[in-house]
């Protein structure tokens, strides 16, 4: 009703090709779908091969609300679906969540083509922690920040970077946090985590950590004696003494595990933070909001958080 006055210049596009990941299915699908409908283009999705029962949900439901037939269309495959539906001719754009790595090839098979592109690809989030902050509000952040959906989220706060003088403190109290973290099925109220989404997962995970203790990386993880049997959980991990190069530090894991770096001066803080090769997000922890402001301003990221994460 109010496309004409608010939205005016604007035209829809047409057909808009989605491909959303597996982490979060159903809130990626709405994110997608509703803003394309809104503007007035039509709708392919792809969910992920693993999840893909939300989106044939959600037609069904659509199919009772009365949309007209083509508007939205679900279509579910493997991954090589998604380069098929990248490459047809009638799709005008193409909206991908997922791998830097398959972001990359969409890339390369779009350019020079008139199908427009709009990615939202992997992180490796840095937390910035200066000797200002309130570490006890400091350590929930962290929790919401890295195990929240077991870590398997875009954004999630991967990296802690802490001032020198209070990291020892800070670890202590996380380590001490994690042992009352609560793993265990996901359809239950009261757990803090649950399992991540397959087994390939859980072995790319411990892969990871494996290789960074044989770096030299300390690893303390809680105890998992309580977990069920037979689910793909992984325990929260807590890694310290990583080199910089480290794949721990540099590559983006996926998964419940949080690797700590000390610094001693803001500057040093926001160029660890910057050594990296993604730029998704990022957190500052301090109760001087002068130096959080100016922190945010230097660490380059598409969304900086102060004394909070993961708030959209």
């Amino acid at each position: 009703q109010i496309f004409d006055k608010e939205m005016k210049g604007y035209e829809p596009l047409g057909v808009i090709a989605q491909i959303v990941p597996w982490n979060f299915p159903l809130l990626m699908l709405a994110w997608k779908i509703a803003p394309a409908l809104a503007m007035g283009n039509t709708v392919v999705l792809k969910p992920a091969p693993s999840t893909r029962l939300s989106a044939a949900l959600f037609a069904d439901i659509l199919n009772e609300s009365g949309m007209p037939k083509g508007v939205v269309n679900i279509l579910s495959g493997d991954n090589e679906m998604a380069q098929h539906l990248a490459e047809h001719p009638d799709v005008d754009k193409v909206a991908f969540t997922g791998s830097t790595d398959v972001g990359k090839l969409l890339q390369r098979t779009l350019a020079g083509t008139n199908t427009k592109l709009s990615l939202e690809l992997g992180g490796k989030s840095p937390v910035i922690v200066y000797d200002s902050a309130d570490l006890d509000s400091t350590v929930e952040g962290l929790v919401n920040a890295i195990w929240f959906n077991q870590g398997q989220v875009c954004c999630a706060g991967s990296r802690l970077l802490v001032q020198e003088n209070v990291a020892d403190k800070l670890v202590a109290k996380l380590k001490a946090r994690m042992q009352k973290l609560r793993v265990g099925p996901s359809l239950e109220k009261n757990i803090d985590m649950s399992a991540v989404i397959d087994e390939a997962q859980r072995q790319r995970i411990a892969s990871f950590v494996e290789a960074g203790e044989k770096e030299g990386a300390e690893v303390f993880q809680t105890d998992m004696r309580d977990c069920p049997e037979g689910g793909c959980y992984y325990p929260p991990t807590l890694i310290t003494n990583v080199q910089t190069t480290s794949s721990l530090v540099q590559e983006e894991i996926f998964g419940p595990v949080l690797v700590v770096q000390t610094f001693r001066t803001p500057n040093e803080a926001v160029k660890l933070a910057n050594n990296t090769r993604y730029g998704l997000s990022a957190g500052v922890w301090t109760e001087q909001l002068g130096l959080a402001l100016e922190t945010a301003l230097s660490v380059k990221a598409g969304v900086v958080w102060v004394n909070t994460h993961n708030q959209f």
